[in-house]
């Protein structure tokens, strides 16, 4: 049995974050010295949202995401491997600064490094699920989705008694996303393949939408893409 916090349980699950103290404890952490570390910042707007889609803007060294929050206020995050001001960001998108007030709705938080690596999701009988269990970006968004698939992945492994079972599974719940998201992060960390995503998205409004398919697990045509 595991016993933690003076109570004992047959297994310990981990949800704790992307810094995972459990996860520092264990020894599973891994490093990467040789891939530039990137940070989030996040902070809100009391402006009426102008889509309800999540809009992606790219400049030369970040991205900003903007997000419909509620029916007067949108959420703009910033990733970024230079550590800058929240300000100095939202300047490189003089379009996008347009839009906000001078103010904002909230304090700015952040996050980071983004980059989190385990040597394995599992360790006897504790287990890592969630940004825990290892994180590689979130540029494409889908850190809520895996998680969750993951997650019921694990409870089949446990009901079942087969513990050992998490790691393929987790391997193969969170495959797709790591090889999109480390793809984007290799093209993006080259400046003459990052300048010519948005413009090759607009030319081939179709393999851009194939992707957004990807990303949202969709393997029909439900999910289109425009730039």
């Amino acid at each position: 049995c595991v016993i933690a916090g003076g109570m004992a349980a047959r297994y310990l699950v981990a949800a704790d974050g992307l810094h995972s103290p459990i996860r520092a404890q264990l020894g599973l952490g891994r490093t990467d010295p040789r891939r530039p570390a990137r940070y989030g910042l996040r902070r809100h707007f009391a402006v009426p949202p102008w889509t309800d889609l999540v809009e992606v803007h790219w400049s030369r060294v970040a991205e900003a995401y903007v997000t419909p929050v509620g029916t007067d206020l949108v959420g703009v995050a910033m990733l970024s491997s230079e550590r800058q001001p929240f300000e100095a960001h939202l300047r490189q998108f003089p379009q996008l600064a347009d839009r906000l007030p001078v103010r904002a709705a909230t304090q700015v938080r952040g996050a980071g490094p983004l980059l989190q690596r385990a040597s394995a999701p599992r360790a006897g009988r504790v287990l890592l699920v969630g940004d825990a269990a290892g994180y590689v970006d979130a540029l494409t968004g889908e850190g809520i989705a895996v998680s969750l698939a993951c997650a019921r992945s694990l409870a089949q492994c446990l009901a079942a008694g087969r513990p050992e079972a998490y790691e393929r599974a987790w391997r193969r719940e969170s495959r797709r996303y790591r090889l999109i998201t480390q793809a984007l992060l290799w093209a993006g960390r080259r400046p003459a393949v990052r300048r010519s995503i948005v413009p090759a998205a607009r030319r081939l409004p179709a393999v851009f939408g194939a992707a957004v398919n990807q990303l949202a697990g969709s393997s029909g045509p439900g999910v289109s893409g425009t730039v």
